[in-house]
């Protein structure tokens, strides 16, 4: 039984068969051929894989951040970073990696993210003369740091797998992520240098307060959902719908940058994009719970134990794993699938919860952005059909830089639960 429910979904997934495919018919054949239980648990499991509080949040916050990326909230975000970066050398890279964050925090999920930030910012840097090697990989890697950025659907996901704190996820999450953009904004200084780009502009305090005045519906959206989080104004799904009201109120009311007829398009994207992430979602929960009541889940834990080996190397063999995996599964489907094997391995050594959670997110973070299956690299490709080679050539350092930072991550809790610890 073991050997089929690691081995069958590597070969299904090498002969093309669609994620929530391969799931589903392997855990069908393990429940067919292994367990004698009525068929009918199926559709128990998937019901109760679906049937959780905290879900309700992920159709809202994609809707929300489509619709952010299109009725003029992006637009404003990025002058706005523009306006206070301007002053330094090579202010158009470092101005999509400031956009990227500011926007990762009113959308969740790391393709719109990618998608919004691209179309805005690639042209620019174009025109610069940065190469199109490096501007793709940065559009790329950059669209990553949504997933460690409240409110983060990533961190969503695992909080529903291991039944933890969706808002102390997020909290940790925010000092890799700054840890991260730092990483990246070094090596886009270095980059700008190095191949001899001086696009360096000069401060405007005029431009700063104009497009103060100009975005701060916009900028509104930011303090709307991570203020009102935090202050405990609402829950975590609450801002979600928050949010989708705001998007909604700004984008046609205010900013009239949308018609009701894009209006009910966004809303059809949205619904089809949120329902490929609940199919996955729902088998994998099958999936997974097969790995729980297999004794799988245990007997890794038992094995580990056996080893002694020291803690560092298991965690080590743990992010090798995950960076693996996430080169071949999105992260919802990664997250559901490990969650439950391989968070009691951390608690048995000692690793805490949120902090296991972090690492986990950020391995399939990098894997959104590594070749050759990252689902930003599609999203990238899609947009401007960059080849394939020149994009993965761009992306070599920021993939080796991500690593570096997770390896700290990983070894430093205080980077992910210093801010925890402070603020709960």
């Amino acid at each position: 039984m073991y050997w089929v429910m690691g081995i069958l979904p590597f070969v299904l997934l090498l002969l093309g068969f669609p994620i929530f495919l391969l799931l589903l018919t392997t855990s069908l054949v393990v429940l067919l051929f292994f367990f004698d239980v009525p068929m009918t648990v199926v559709a128990q499991i998937i019901f109760n894989s679906l049937n959780k509080y905290a879900l309700l949040a992920v159709p809202f916050f994609v809707f929300a951040g489509s619709l952010m990326s299109r009725g003029g909230i992006s637009v404003r975000l990025l002058r706005w970073v523009a306006s206070l970066i301007g002053g330094f050398r090579a202010n158009i890279p470092l101005t999509s990696l400031g956009f990227a964050a500011l926007f990762g925090a009113t959308s969740g999920i790391t393709t719109a993210a990618t998608a919004a930030i691209g179309t805005l910012t690639y042209p620019r840097m174009r025109e610069a003369g940065y190469s199109e090697s490096f501007a793709s990989a940065l559009i790329t890697s950059e669209g990553a740091l949504d997933n460690l950025i409240p409110p983060s659907i990533a961190m969503i996901i695992y909080g529903i797998a291991s039944d933890s704190s969706i808002i102390q996820l997020w909290t940790a999450g925010i000092g890799p992520c700054l840890l991260l953009s730092s990483f990246f904004g070094a090596y886009i200084y270095y980059h700008s240098i190095k191949v001899g780009i001086t696009d360096t502009g000069r401060f405007s305090l005029k431009e700063f307060v104009l497009a103060t005045r100009d975005g701060v519906w916009a900028l509104g959206a930011i303090v709307v959902i991570i203020g009102g989080i935090y202050s405990g104004v609402f829950s975590p799904t609450e801002a979600a719908g928050v949010a989708c009201v705001y998007a909604i109120i700004i984008s046609y009311f205010v900013y009239k940058e949308v018609t009701l007829a894009e209006l009910f398009e966004t809303a059809t994207r949205s619904m089809y994009l949120t329902g490929l992430i609940f199919i996955i979602v729902a088998v994998a929960g099958l999936y997974s719970w097969l790995l729980t009541i297999s004794g799988i889940a245990q007997s890794t834990v038992s094995l580990i134990s056996t080893l002694h080996t020291a803690p560092w190397v298991i965690l080590l063999v743990i992010n090798l794993f995950l960076l693996f995996i996430g080169c071949f599964l999105d992260p919802a489907s990664a997250l559901i699938m490990l969650t439950p094997l391989l968070a009691p391995v951390a608690i048995s050594l000692g690793v805490d919860p949120i902090h296991f959670g972090v690492i986990v997110v950020m391995n399939l973070t990098i894997g959104t952005f590594h070749p050759p299956f990252g689902l930003n690299i599609f999203v990238c490709q899609a947009l401007f059909k960059i080849p394939s080679a020149s994009l993965y050539k761009g992306l070599v350092p920021f993939v080796t830089l991500a690593v570096v930072a997770l390896l700290l991550v990983t070894y430093i809790p205080a980077i992910s639960l210093t801010l925890l610890h402070a603020v709960f």
